[in-house]
């Protein structure tokens, strides 16, 4: 698993540049999301927030938005911006029982997921399923395995349905990541859509 603390703390950190890179793809992807539900939208959890760059348009867009993020040092940078509307934890997105967050209408996780291994893969379904109200949405961008995979993450549309087994797949669309310049690029990165059926 990457050590992000370590990386944030060097100031490398390639994947903020994916916000920039495909975000008229994520607009795109988040008005779907919103087009069928009614307002006002609901509680939204950004899984491995970082700091914080996607949780505020969730929130711009009318979810009571909270992020989540194991480093501090990302919280806290997070915190430090315009977060009207907006909350920020440090937290373990495999153990979010004890976070003691309450339930979820949507869960976003761009990027975090792919970087676990099965267990802990497992772990963030059986978390997301605990807090995820009946008919919550889920959506995830992960790139595909790779041989680098042990240090770059990556996951299959099997390993993503395994970990969320009380979650019905809805969609599976190509994620735009033109301009990244990451090897991952070539690994098939998708965005998966579930519907929590419990």
């Amino acid at each position: 698993m990457t050590n992000y603390s370590r990386l944030y703390r060097l100031g490398y950190t390639p994947w903020e540049r994916y916000g920039k890179a495909a975000a008229t793809s994520i607009a795109a992807v988040l008005d779907r999301e919103e087009g069928d539900r009614s307002r006002p939208l609901g509680r939204a959890l950004d899984l491995g927030c970082g700091r914080g760059q996607f949780t505020p348009d969730l929130a711009r867009r009318g979810w009571e938005a909270v992020g989540i993020d194991y480093v501090p040092a990302a919280i806290e940078a997070a915190k430090s911006r315009d977060t009207a509307g907006i909350t920020y934890l440090v937290g373990d997105v495999t153990d979010l029982r004890s976070a003691d967050l309450g339930t979820f209408d949507f869960f976003l996780d761009i990027g975090c997921f792919q970087g676990f291994d099965s267990g802990r893969r497992s772990a963030v379904g059986r978390g997301v399923s605990a807090l995820a109200r009946r008919d919550a949405t889920l959506l995830i961008l992960a790139f595909g395995p790779s041989r680098m995979r042990s240090r770059i993450g990556g996951v299959s549309q099997a390993e993503v349905e395994e970990a969320f087994p009380q979650w019905e797949l809805l969609t599976v669309d190509p994620a735009e990541t033109a301009g990244l310049g990451w090897p991952m690029n070539k690994t098939e990165p998708q965005w998966y859509r579930l519907r929590h059926r419990a």
